[in-house]
């Protein structure tokens, strides 16, 4: 293979290509119609996402983030709150707690990267069940659930909302559940690196009527009709391009998925004497957002440049924990040694479904031809 090869980390004309033609004829629908905010379109989406997810009803909105913030304040979490999450994930986790007056309390993470609930065991002593956290906001990161029903059983114990941060994992399983419906809320992004993206920024929450009858009213400036404002809400609606774009890609979000687990699973066959490589839960049905691998101690960086030169595009999820970082260090003291370890030794190789198989056997060549010599 030629060494002038530039293979990207990801690739979103490939994976439009196979829907080409009805995301063109749906797109000029709705410009034909100058039809582009809410109503019947919009409408049709949720129903479908709700169908899919198994859930009651869903509400769209702006992007992931906003179905945080939308999600946080459908439960009253607010300033004072404290809501137990995790470092390692991105931003907008921790910024839709903060930016609802929320506390977030950092909990490590374990073998799954999740949300380690064992880390939790010290708040029996410290709560003793009178004040407690108002809210767990979990994050099913990289793409698979962390066991749901242990957080469950922990959450009832003090009376804990949960909400699924699962920006990562549409269309993932827990013991052979699709995911949306087994907590109080469950929060998607459609953000067009995401297995189901849209071609802008989008998201969804899916829950309970009663709660997300609470989420649509705060992504439509806090009203519940056109004059009757309840609250003080934010514009976080979808838009219909964004809509009639989801609503393609997830007819085939399945196959797709299955496609890229097959890539992953590849990898993972080739590499797992070398690097370790991602861990399926047995509660998990993994859907692969990002493939993360964790490098031997200290060669993380001289790996990512090795690739490079070989014109292999890769990434780091994440590079810092949230904690540490200038916007929340100074509040944020909390010690998380997994992640702070994992923060600095993983990276994440391109996944995409529609990856070439020459090009993937490339990768893996070239991992093995570093560590041969390193």
């Amino acid at each position: 293979m030629k060494q002038n090869i530039k293979i990207p980390f990801v690739d979103l004309y490939s994976q439009n290509e196979e829907l080409r033609t009805e995301i063109d004829l749906a797109i000029a629908d709705i410009i034909n119609r100058s039809d582009f905010i809410t109503g019947p379109t919009v409408e049709r989406v949720e129903k479908a996402i709700a169908e899919y997810t198994e859930s009651e009803d869903c509400a769209s909105v702006g992007s992931g983030t906003n179905a945080l913030v939308c999600a946080l304040r459908a439960l009253n979490i607010g300033p004072g709150d404290e809501v137990l999450t995790v470092g390692h994930t991105f931003v907008s986790t921790t910024e839709a707690i903060v930016n609802v007056g929320a506390k977030p309390v950092f909990i490590d993470i374990d073998e799954y990267f999740h949300f380690d609930l064992e880390q939790c065991k010290k708040f029996d002593e410290i709560y003793l069940g009178l004040n407690a956290p108002k809210a767990i906001l979990f994050v099913d990161l990289y793409g698979q659930t962390p066991d749901i029903d242990k957080i469950k059983k922990f959450a009832r114990k003090y009376g804990i909302k949960i909400i699924q941060d699962a920006a990562q994992s549409f269309g993932a399983k827990y013991n052979d559940k699709k995911i949306g419906s087994l907590v109080d809320l469950t929060c998607f992004s459609f953000n067009p690196v995401k297995n189901l993206g849209a071609m802008g920024d989008s998201g969804a929450v899916t829950g309970k009527k009663k709660l997300i009858d609470r989420v649509r009213m705060y992504r439509d400036h806090g009203r519940k009709t056109k004059y009757e404002y309840e609250t003080v809400g934010y514009n976080s609606r979808i838009d219909n391009l964004q809509a009639v774009v989801i609503e393609a890609k997830l007819k085939k979000i399945d196959e797709w998925i299955e496609r890229k687990r097959k890539v992953c699973h590849k990898y993972t066959e080739a590499l797992k004497d070398i690097v370790i490589t991602p861990k399926e839960a047995p509660w998990a049905y993994h859907t692969y957002y990002v493939y993360v691998i964790e490098t031997p101690k200290g060669t993380r960086d001289a790996l990512q440049k090795h690739l490079k030169e070989k014109g292999i595009a890769t990434n780091i999820h994440y590079k810092f924990p949230t904690h540490t970082t200038k916007a929340f260090k100074d509040e944020y003291t909390e010690k998380l040694p997994r992640t702070e370890y994992v923060c600095n030794n993983v990276l994440s190789l391109p996944c995409y479904f529609t990856l070439p198989e020459q090009w993937q056997d490339y990768i893996i060549n070239s991992i093995k031809e570093f560590y041969e010599k390193n």
